[in-house]
């Protein structure tokens, strides 16, 4: 089996959940970035979007290129590599306000990251249970958006928009010291060469549940970029808004968990489903709601229902490609949509407001809704 030569002792686990973390950072990040972006930097939402998204197409593009060449590499040199070299593109943003600059280094960091996150998930989909491996990374990406949300706005404050480049380094110097140390060693080549999981070509409900991911990832993305700012324009106080960001972060405590409870009670191919439903009512109430408490609900659950439905659709996957390399492709099935979310995010606040946001959800969802649905469908036909 393929996850026999995977190191699962905790040193090895704990790397992949910090791994995880750092490569998964605007997940968490993206209201922070993106409202520093406007407020200190003063670039509009539409030029403040395309920043993040170009950090996520970078991620996106390399992801793609490495995905297909995963076991011919050597995860546990890549992934060390990738977190410094974006550490280093960060530093450099810290430095400058020049928008061109800016926008390379987005792009240079969101490259090195997606590389190291793409081994760092093509490693987890060889373990003896992805899903669990998945979880757990949940459970450290939320712990994780606890301190970075609890603490970075007040650094951004008092140190000004420079503070949150170099919180985003040291977040991925960080990443690359532990992998460096702790990282699962890689397979021999002749072990590599010999799976068969590792080749041939991926099966359609692959690319559906990849689709549908991105379509989740695009929804997440493109509401979570403005949620600090529709607080703000909506006369919420400051520390209103920031007390919102500070219990996603503890709600962000729960999904990871539950999904790993629920693995074997709860299908993946029917857990998917519910996903898109339920993150397009929330991204409604968010983009609609001119009362606080609804915003607030919504606002502080709404990344919690990427991460339930993630934790599913990264053990279908797993279910459908168990050799890993479908999984170090995470990055660009869930980063595709996600990279253009904020600029289409942006765009659309900057011409049409807010409330076109949860139109565009719903929308989104129903596509999202149909690939897992005919995911399932093949999946049901793969096994039966």
């Amino acid at each position: 089996m393929t996850h026999d030569t995977l190191d699962e002792r905790w040193p090895a686990r704990i790397a992949l959940m910090v791994a995880h973390c750092a490569g998964m950072v605007d997940l968490v990040a993206l209201p922070v970035w993106v409202g520093t972006l406007i407020t200190r930097y003063g670039f509009d939402p539409q030029r403040a979007g395309a920043l993040a998204t170009l950090f996520l197409l970078g991620a996106v593009g390399f992801s793609l290129l490495w995905a297909p060449r995963f076991h011919r590499l050597r995860a546990d040199v890549v992934a060390p590599c990738g977190f410094a070299l974006a550490g280093i593109a960060f530093v450099g943003a810290a430095f400058t306000s020049d928008f061109a600059t800016l926008a390379v280094l987005h792009a240079l960091a969101g490259a090195a990251a997606g590389t190291a996150l793409s081994m760092t998930h093509g490693t987890m989909g060889r373990s003896s249970n992805p899903h669990r491996i998945f979880a757990l990374a949940g459970m450290a990406l939320g712990v994780f958006a606890i301190a970075f949300l609890g603490l970075t706005p007040v650094l951004v404050s008092s140190a000004g928009g420079p503070a949150l480049f170099r919180v985003f380094a040291a977040v991925m110097l960080v990443g690359a010291v532990v992998t460096a140390v702790a990282f699962p060693a890689a397979a021999g080549a002749a072990e590599q060469s010999a799976r068969p999981a590792g080749s041939g070509r991926l099966s359609t409900a692959v690319w559906f549940a990849a689709l549908g991911i991105s379509c989740m990832g695009l929804v997440q993305a493109m509401l979570f970029s403005f949620l600090e700012r529709i607080g703000a324009d909506r006369g919420f106080t400051p520390a209103a808004v920031t007390g919102v960001l500070i219990a996603l972060g503890f709600v962000n405590l729960i999904p990871a968990p539950m999904a790993a409870l629920l693995q074997r009670r709860w299908p993946a191919h029917l857990v998917v489903l519910g996903g898109p439903v339920v993150q397009a009512a929330l991204a409604v109430t968010i983009a609609g709601s001119t009362g606080y408490l609804p915003y607030a609900i919504a606002g502080a659950s709404f990344a919690a229902v990427m991460i339930f439905t993630h934790t599913f659709a990264f053990g279908l996957v797993a279910q459908l490609d168990p050799g890993g390399r479908a999984l170090s492709a995470t990055p660009a099935m869930l980063m595709t949509g996600a990279a253009i979310g904020p600029l289409l995010g942006g765009t659309l606040v900057k011409y049409a407001g807010y409330g076109v946001l949860g139109s565009a959800a719903v929308l989104l969802a129903c596509v999202s809704l149909y690939c897992f649905a005919q995911a399932g469908r093949r999946r049901a036909l793969a096994f039966s």
